[in-house]
């Protein structure tokens, strides 16, 4: 051909421009402008267009071409011959200086001086280039009035009118001006029909364009590879992919745009895979790929998330010299982004020499898509010094990651810029500001900017729920939610996953069976993310039973369910049946993630289950997952509750980022171990390294002090706490402080701090005043604590058994007797010890007195033994401790058969002579067990770890770690 294509190819129905091979006088490129109804007469490889094609850049370049040439704009090619009483000459002259009009202003004076002339009268091809003109203009009221004008019209004229009207997005007119054109008895041609395609697809006509396609088939244009295209585009745009793929096999002479249209049909209706195909054969065929067509591949690679695909796509462009092309650079810019390849991508963009706003906007939503939201800010500050300025798309993009670097400085200064440039009004634009504002916990800024936006969608109603509910404002999220559907707007999978959060964390239960029949009623629980969270949010609730219906009418079991499912089970106690749905998940060969790895690491810490979390220990190795925070968090938890201190040191050790969690757990875990001064002394370590405590850090603290029985401590922090680290004294704290003074016999003082105390005093509280007046044998506060402990908790029978022992203890029999009475009387029965063991992966329970083990004989003949041995070791039994109402010899029996004596003769039976005995109890340990253990330890040379309801006990050459402080 004479020409070659100067400018992208946006898509086969856009305008066309053309670069002839000549120049004019100054040098400067003349530019032809095509027509997207005349398109195809560019690309068909026809002689009868080919010579048209050179017989208009002829006119249009006369041998004595003006200096004002080089601003040739729009030529629209006219099929029909000039009138026979004009000249060529003259037909070329006058079309180059309407051609070299630089205005709207311009071009009216240059059709003044036609009218005038007669020209435009007597030669329909000026007629016809002026509508063109005008309708580039936008001005179609002017192209309209020279169509009136025209005598008869024929399909020439109507395809510029019909052009026109749908050029400027007059569709309705459009498709009546076709209407007219059949009605007068004018044929149509193969320039005509996609024209009025475009205007039904733009309209959504379905029935208009079947009988425009009709049209087409009855007057055998239906195989034109224009019109054919055209229409493959249209029935892409309805779904229709059989038929796109019909009209594409009935195209007599494909060419690249027939491809690129069968191409990008495929992608717009989700078939990535196929267009992929279907590129592959094209290039069998040998049709060169164009910049469009590789863009469209490249899209649909992305649509895939096939990397590879890409990666051949981008060596076929470059070997053809289409990576210089910005269209297909930016293309490739946003595969790479989007598959998460960012330093491709980097390489990509820094190749580009002028990155175009659509190069910055790839860059940037790809890099917040991929979590870079720091290297997003810094290619906006970037942008903003290439002078590039921002539109709506960047600052959203830009927001996203202001929200997700909590950048609200620059976020507000986003927001500023917007309300200046009046782009605040932006749909998406409002969305991320509510977003911003909500997870940098501004809610009441984010609330703002919601009630701002002009138009609330249900994109910014799921922004402002699901922000209150990140920032644990619980009641407003579901308050949002109920006025939302009040407002009657619909919701979707975002809606409910937000208000599902926020039904667990407030553990409304009510809520939870109202959201799970919502979800029901609009088929959501199809919906994996949904059943997520209702198995989340009933396990919270405590509704164990719904928790498991939903998961198991969960279609998919997949990951996400089943951790949901052990997290729900692990958070109720059922530590167990975690385990079990842990090998049910391997045994359909799902991979673990490091959260599930991290609840069942949780459940053997409640359990004290040591050999069940060294197995999942040997998981979280082998999975890779020993570089997760979650995950060491977790293990150091799991060794510290299950006595294995040391073993939570190494684990602590081996977490690459100790945070405020990787802390409090260790300071906690060597509290509760009695190893007071170490949990100090990491508490110091942690300021060191400049980690800020948190008000769980103190309370770890104080439980240290306590343990430990360093009051002067307890008292530095517990008075200076909001001084030194801006932290406010909660009611946790006031507990650890009122037991640490009631431990150390300074009751008073432990009263006056609770009738001082900003908050009302609760059960942790007076439980402890309780148990200080137990051991101090105060029996005025204690009177006065077990009274407000029967109000506030009157179902436990702790209190009553307190109460009865500090009677005891005073000699006020009379007194024990009453409490008994009591609870007998109230239906108020003693919890019941019990102990138990975990002994090769199978956990041993006992009771007091317990004979249904297997080896019960071998445990009592055992306990006989240890009694004979402790007795000549100077043990005295603490009668004193039991109430029942027997004689001395059988109080002695009965605290030798008490559950946690049980439970280390059993453990001294089945275990290595080597192995340390580790026993859990649900109360706290009694004080004659306490003493007992001290000789078997001694006598066994065994080493036995206690842990109780508050605390662990190491028995170890006749000592306990507690020092007897607990």
């Amino acid at each position: 051909m004479y020409v070659r294509l100067s400018h992208r190819i946006i898509s086969p129905t856009k305008d066309l421009r053309f670069k002839s091979p000549q120049t004019s006088e100054n040098g400067h490129p003349v530019h032809i402008f095509v027509a997207p109804a005349l398109y195809s007469s560019w690309v068909m490889h026809s002689w009868r267009r080919r010579s048209l094609y050179r017989h208009f850049a002829s006119s249009l370049l006369p041998s004595s071409s003006s200096k004002s040439l080089h601003s040739a704009s729009f030529l629209f090619l006219d099929p029909e011959p000039a009138s026979t009483s004009s000249s060529s000459s003259d037909l070329s002259s006058i079309s180059s200086l309407l051609f070299s009009a630089p205005s709207l202003s311009a071009a009216t004076q240059i059709h003044a001086h036609l009218t005038k002339s007669g020209f435009l009268f007597s030669i329909h091809t000026l007629r016809h280039h002026l509508i063109s003109l005008y309708s580039f203009w936008r001005f179609p009221s002017y192209a309209f009035k020279l169509f009136d004008e025209i005598p008869q019209p024929g399909v020439i004229s109507w395809s510029f009118l019909i052009s026109a009207y749908t050029r400027n997005g007059q569709w309705r007119e459009s498709l009546l001006s076709f209407s007219k054109m059949r009605s007068s008895g004018v044929g149509c041609n193969e320039f005509t029909l996609p024209s009025v395609l475009k205007a039904c697809s733009a309209l959504s006509d379905f029935s208009t364009s079947i009988q425009v396609h009709a049209i087409a088939i009855v007057t055998g244009f239906e195989s034109d590879p224009f019109v054919a295209n055209t229409l493959i585009i249209f029935y892409a745009d309805f779904g229709e992919i059989l038929d796109c793929q019909k009209l594409f096999d009935a195209i007599s002479g494909r060419n690249v745009v027939s491809w690129n249209a069968l191409f990008a049909a495929y992608v717009k209706n989700d078939h990535c895979e196929k267009a992929v195909e279907f590129f592959r054969k094209m290039v069998v065929t040998g049709t060169r790929p164009n910049e469009y067509g590789f863009s469209i591949i490249l899209n649909a690679c992305t649509g895939l998330q096939n990397l590879d695909c890409g990666r051949i796509v981008h060596g076929f462009l470059t070997r053809l010299a289409y990576e210089s092309d910005r269209f297909t650079a930016n293309a490739l810019l946003d595969l790479y982004a989007k598959v998460g390849d960012i330093e491709s991508a980097g390489l990509v963009f820094e190749e580009i020499c002028q990155p175009d706003l659509i190069s910055w906007n790839a860059f940037i939503s790809g890099c917040v898509l991929q979590g870079k939201d720091i290297l997003a800010v810094e290619l906006f500050y970037r942008m903003k010094e290439s002078g590039m300025l921002a539109n709506e798309f960047t600052l959203s993009s830009v927001l996203k990651a202001c929200s997700g670097t909590s950048m609200l400085d620059l976020g507000q200064q986003i927001h500023a810029y917007m309300i200046k440039s009046g782009s605040d009004s932006d749909i998406f634009v409002g969305v991320g500001l509510v977003d911003l504002y909500a997870k940098c916990e501004q809610s009441e800024d984010s609330l703002k900017a919601f009630n701002l936006m002009p138009v609330q969608d249900l994109v910014a109603w799921n922004a402002v729920i699901s922000g209150y509910s990140h920032n644990g404002n619980d009641a407003q999220a579901l308050s949002l939610f109920s006025t939302m559907r009040k407002d009657g707007l619909e919701f979707n999978r975002t809606t409910l996953t937000a208000v599902l959060k926020s039904v667990a964390n407030s553990q409304a239960s009510t809520a939870c069976k109202q959201t799970h029949t919502l979800a029901m009623k609009t088929g959501l629980l199809l919906d994996n993310h949904v059943v997520n969270g209702l198995v989340d949010a009933y396990g919270k609730c405590g509704s164990l039973e719904d928790a498991e219906k939903a998961f198991q009418e969960c279609p998919f079991g997949d990951i996400v369910s089943f951790t949901s499912m052990i997290t729900a089970l692990s958070q109720s106690g059922q530590g167990e049946e975690a385990m079990k749905l842990f090998c049910g998940m391997l045994e359909m060969d799902l991979k673990p993630d490091s959260f599930v790895c991290s609840s069942l690491l949780n459940s053997c810490a409640i359990l004290s289950a040591s050999e069940q979390g060294k197995q999942i220990h040997t998981h979280v190795v082998k999975m890779g997952f020993m570089l997760d925070n979650f995950a060491g968090n977790a293990l150091v938890n799991m060794y510290a509750k299950c006595g294995s201190i040391e073993d939570a040191a190494l684990a602590f050790f081996e977490i690459p980022e100790r945070g405020i969690v990787s802390w409090s757990a260790m300071i906690g875990g060597l509290a509760q171990h009695g190893h007071g001064k170490k949990a100090l002394d990491f508490f110091y370590g942690m300021l060191n390294e400049g980690v800020p405590p948190n008000h769980i850090t103190l309370t770890s603290v104080l439980c240290a002090c306590n343990y430990a029985g360093l009051v002067t401590e307890a008292e530095k922090y517990f008075n200076s706490m909001e001084e030194m680290f801006g932290i406010k004294r909660t009611l946790e704290h006031y507990a650890c402080m009122v037991d640490i003074l009631g431990r150390a016999g300074r009751l008073s003082s432990a009263m006056e701090l609770v009738e001082s105390m900003p908050f009302e005093a609760n059960a942790a509280i007076w439980g402890a005043l309780l148990g200080a007046s137990r051991v101090h044998n105060n029996v005025e506060i204690g009177i006065k604590a077990a009274d407000m402990l029967l109000i506030l908790e009157p179902e436990k029978s702790g209190t009553h058994v307190i109460l009865a022992n500090i009677y005891a203890s005073a000699g006020m029999w009379n007194e024990v007797a009453r409490m008994r009475k009591l609870m007998k009387e109230t239906m108020v029965k003693k919890e019941p010890g019990v102990s138990w063991i975990e002994v090769k992966d199978k956990v041993h329970i006992f009771f007091v007195g317990d004979r249904s083990h297997e080896r019960s004989k071998e445990i009592y003949a055992k306990l006989e033994e240890l009694g004979d041995l402790m007795n000549k070791a100077g043990y005295v039994p603490m009668v004193e401790t039991d109430l029942h109402h027997v004689e001395m010899w059988e109080k002695e029996i009965l605290l030798l058969q008490h559950s946690e004596k049980l439970a280390v003769a059993f453990g001294l039976i089945s275990t290595p002579a080597s192995a340390p005995i580790r026993i859990m109890k649900n109360l706290r340990v009694c004080r004659d067990c306490h003493e007992a253990f001290k000789f078997i330890c001694k006598i066994t040379m065994r080493k036995i770890i206690v842990r109780d309801i508050n605390r662990f006990h190491h028995f170890e050459d006749g000592s306990c770690s507690c020092g007897d402080y607990w």
